[in-house]
């Protein structure tokens, strides 16, 4: 039986969590909460690396940011959709894991598999609780569903202090040395044009408006709960 996580984390491609929320990670298992990451692809469409040098540098990555777990469902890179198969495989992850904190990227940005693998992700942790739906495996109720960014920003409904573990983030990014790193033989693209600077400033900008030196952001579609107001 699989071990259960307190958090599971979903990405089109290895380094989508890492851009998004590498901090958040990184604080959450230094405090002892057991979180993973599933990658639903094995980015073979990417024009620098190759699917071995990428798997190589997410096991790297989730070493860093001290994973649980990190899997790779191996669905079509530049052919996710919701079809049936493919929220069946996510919803079966869902329930393999049973987290009680499901995160998924944002459902607008620039690279059009972000925004279908956020799609696929609300479908199945809505289904995931369906006791009629896959009725072999057992129904899982998600209690909180929320949203990272990866390329694009947008206002945020909840920041995360991750100064310190800012320094794990870096780490866990340089290790997708394939991608944010020019060398001879790689084709330019953005990610390998200041990228991961680009990302340090979006996060010291986001930590700004409240005085942090480094913040990462999170959307939730339902309204947030406190106990009180301090």
């Amino acid at each position: 039986m699989s071990e259960k996580l307190d958090i599971l984390i979903f990405g089109a491609h290895a380094d989508d969590a890492e851009i998004g929320m590498g901090g958040t990670i990184a604080k959450h298992t230094a405090q002892g909460v057991k979180v993973g990451i599933c990658d639903l692809t094995y980015a073979e469409m990417s024009s620098n690396g190759t699917v071995e040098t990428r798997m190589e540098e997410a096991n790297e990555a989730a070493s860093l940011l001290g994973l649980t777990v990190r899997t790779n469902l191996g669905l079509p890179d530049r052919g996710l959709s919701a079809t049936r198969g493919h929220i069946e495989r996510i919803t079966q992850e869902i329930r393999t894991y049973q987290p009680r904190i499901v995160f998924a990227p944002y459902w607008q940005d620039r690279h059009p598999d972000h925004i279908a693998c956020s799609e696929l992700i609300q479908e199945a942790v809505f289904n995931a609780k369906l006791r009629k739906y896959l009725p072999d495996s057992e129904p899982v109720n998600v209690e909180h569903l929320y949203f990272y960014f990866i390329n694009d920003v947008y206002e945020a409904d909840i920041m995360v202090n991750v100064t310190e573990w800012y320094a794990q983030k870096l780490a866990a990014l340089s290790a997708y040395r394939s991608q944010f790193i020019t060398g001879q033989g790689t084709v330019a693209t953005p990610l390998n044009q200041g990228y991961v600077e680009r990302v340090e400033a979006r996060d010291r900008l986001m930590g700004q408006r409240r005085m942090i030196t480094y913040a990462e952001g999170f959307v939730s579609k339902l309204p947030y709960v406190v106990d009180r107001f301090d």
